[in-house]
Protein backbone atom coordinates (compact mmCIF):
# COMPACT_ATOMS: atom_id res chain seq x y z
CA UNK A 1 0.00 0.00 0.00
CA UNK A 2 1.58 3.68 -1.07
CA UNK A 3 1.32 6.50 1.83
CA UNK A 4 0.28 9.85 0.73
CA UNK A 5 4.04 10.81 0.45
CA UNK A 6 4.43 8.24 -2.03
CA UNK A 7 1.59 9.02 -3.71
CA UNK A 8 2.74 12.84 -4.01
CA UNK A 9 6.31 11.51 -4.88
CA UNK A 10 4.85 9.25 -7.36
CA UNK A 11 2.67 12.28 -9.35
CA UNK A 12 5.76 14.77 -9.23
CA UNK A 13 7.37 11.79 -11.17
CA UNK A 14 4.89 11.90 -13.68
CA UNK A 15 4.52 15.59 -13.99
CA UNK A 16 6.86 17.77 -12.64
CA UNK A 17 10.53 18.57 -14.95
CA UNK A 18 11.92 20.24 -11.95
CA UNK A 19 11.28 16.98 -10.12
CA UNK A 20 12.34 14.64 -12.64
CA UNK A 21 15.55 16.08 -13.19
CA UNK A 22 16.39 16.55 -9.33
CA UNK A 23 15.17 12.75 -9.00
CA UNK A 24 17.31 12.05 -12.41
CA UNK A 25 20.71 13.88 -10.85
CA UNK A 26 20.42 12.24 -7.49
CA UNK A 27 20.15 9.16 -8.61
CA UNK A 28 23.95 10.25 -11.03
CA UNK A 29 25.77 11.35 -7.94
CA UNK A 30 24.52 8.35 -6.01
CA UNK A 31 25.86 5.89 -8.78
CA UNK A 32 29.20 7.94 -8.71
CA UNK A 33 29.45 7.42 -4.91
CA UNK A 34 28.32 3.24 -5.41
CA UNK A 35 31.16 3.38 -7.77
CA UNK A 36 33.80 5.05 -5.04
CA UNK A 37 32.63 2.53 -2.65
CA UNK A 38 33.65 -0.36 -4.59
CA UNK A 39 37.20 0.85 -3.98
CA UNK A 40 39.22 -0.39 -1.48
CA UNK A 41 41.21 2.98 -1.34
CA UNK A 42 40.66 6.36 -2.39
CA UNK A 43 43.33 9.05 -2.25
CA UNK A 44 43.01 12.52 -0.87
CA UNK A 45 41.32 14.08 -3.71
CA UNK A 46 38.72 11.12 -4.13
CA UNK A 47 37.89 11.49 -0.41
CA UNK A 48 37.28 15.19 -1.18
CA UNK A 49 35.10 14.06 -4.38
CA UNK A 50 33.20 11.50 -2.30
CA UNK A 51 32.36 14.39 0.21
CA UNK A 52 31.22 16.84 -2.27
CA UNK A 53 29.02 13.91 -3.86
CA UNK A 54 27.37 13.42 -0.69
CA UNK A 55 26.69 17.13 -0.27
CA UNK A 56 25.03 17.52 -3.93
CA UNK A 57 23.30 14.69 -3.28
CA UNK A 58 21.85 15.57 -0.06
CA UNK A 59 21.18 18.83 -1.22
CA UNK A 60 19.41 17.08 -3.87
CA UNK A 61 17.15 15.15 -2.26
CA UNK A 62 16.38 18.30 0.12
CA UNK A 63 14.84 20.26 -2.79
CA UNK A 64 12.97 16.98 -3.54
CA UNK A 65 11.73 16.76 -0.05
CA UNK A 66 10.67 20.55 -0.11
CA UNK A 67 8.38 20.16 -3.89
CA UNK A 68 6.58 16.65 -1.99
CA UNK A 69 6.25 18.85 1.21
CA UNK A 70 4.98 21.73 -1.17
CA UNK A 71 3.03 19.69 -3.12
CA UNK A 72 0.89 18.12 0.06
CA UNK A 73 -0.05 21.44 1.49
CA UNK A 74 -1.37 23.14 -1.44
Amino acid sequence: MSTPTGAIRAQLMANSPEYQHLSEEHAHYAALLDQMASRRYLNEQEQLEETRLKKLKLRLKDQMETLVHKTGTA
